[in-house]
């Protein structure tokens, strides 16, 4: 048990963070962000404030040395620094979820082969396989970098191969999945916490609605039935436990005729 007085890390400085530093230091802890962001919204009410590259060794050495944790505030830190982080200092959640969640290529693949639903996909890694992955997706379709999309960002729709080949010269070759795009009735998001013991705290499900790819409003609990609800709760803690998650974790569903990841 880490008691208050303990200080605690995090990696990410954005409004996550920031809300994060709030609520610690009101439970009496101190904290540590890391963020190369001289400004960051956490940094600045931090008891300490390392402005670096995540990845620099002695900023690493810091937080290790000083902090009884480590957490992130979003998942795209480098997992194999969370994953040098935990040799020393536990790290929640673990690097291994977090390099699955920061990949939308091992994302879907675990997902896949675990036996969750998702929306049909390919891998393309290359223009050679641009043809390939359209003839297994079809139209319309999304185009979607493996990497550090959010918001609507690194997204594309595509109706045909030549909207498929402009939208990939767009993102510069960077490795991507072509995914069906499906007619969605709601998004549903399920926020659960899991902790070392295994055992799980699950939210009601929420109904997100976004606007030019930016969340816009948030209903809970979602207006959908009691048997959707049960389901969109299962399919999280199942997810979560597969991955031995530890921490607080959001998981996103489509709803047509079934979720889709």
């Amino acid at each position: 048990m880490i008691l208050p007085g303990a200080v605690l890390g995090v990696l990410g400085g954005g409004q996550l963070g920031r809300m994060f530093t709030v609520r610690a230091r009101e439970m009496g802890y101190r904290v540590i962000v890391l963020d190369p962001d001289h400004g960051s919204p956490a940094g600045a009410i931090a008891d300490h404030h390392i402005a670096a590259q995540y990845d620099d060794a002695i900023a690493l050495e810091e937080m290790a040395t000083k902090c009884a944790a480590i957490t992130t505030e979003f998942e795209n830190v480098p997992a194999d620094v969370l994953a040098r982080l935990a040799e020393r200092v536990p790290v929640r959640p673990g690097p291994e979820a977090v390099a699955i969640a920061q990949d939308r290529i091992a994302e879907k693949t675990y997902l896949l082969r675990e036996g969750f639903p998702t929306t049909p996909f390919q891998v393309v890694r290359s223009p050679d396989e641009l043809a390939r992955a359209w003839d297994a997706v079809g139209s319309p379709a999304l185009l979607k970098t493996a990497r550090l999309g959010y918001d609507g960002k690194g997204q594309a729709p595509v109706t045909d191969r030549e909207s498929l080949t402009d939208a990939f010269a767009q993102f510069r070759g960077a490795s991507c999945v072509l995914e069906r795009r499906l007619d969605l009735e709601a998004e549903l998001s399920v926020v659960l916490a899991r902790g070392v013991d295994g055992e799980l705290a699950c939210f009601p499900p929420i109904e997100n609605v976004h606007v030019d790819g930016i969340l816009y409003t948030s209903t809970v609990p979602a207006r959908v039935t009691t048997a959707l609800t049960d389901q969109a709760r299962d399919l999280a803690m199942s997810l979560a436990a597969r991955l031995e998650y530890v921490g607080v974790m959001a998981v996103e569903k489509f709803l047509n005729n079934s979720f889709a990841a």
